[in-house]
């Protein structure tokens, strides 16, 4: 059994190499997405979701700042100020 060498010329091996370019384009046509498109339609739950973390973040850091001011840290501020003689 011989096998045969006459090839045709290739044609363009893109997306479908084994559809001619005719099938080709109806293939690609249908793969194509219609209607919405992904991603959209949670956009408002991400905004919701990033400023309810972006306010907790806020909320938390404040909280650690006046956990670190100690009752020294506000001895020391009314020492700066010379008190008022008379």
């Amino acid at each position: 059994m011989e096998k045969s060498t006459d090839v045709g010329p290739v044609p363009y091996r893109g997306l479908c190499p084994g559809l001619d370019p005719v099938s080709r384009l109806r293939y690609t046509r249908a793969m194509k997405r219609q209607g919405t498109q992904r991603g959209q339609g949670g956009t408002d739950d991400k905004e919701a979701r990033l400023k309810a973390a972006l306010k907790a973040n806020l909320a938390r850091r404040k909280a650690q700042a006046r956990a670190r001011k100690t009752p020294a840290d506000t001895k020391s501020q009314d020492k700066s100020t010379p008190p008022n003689e008379d």
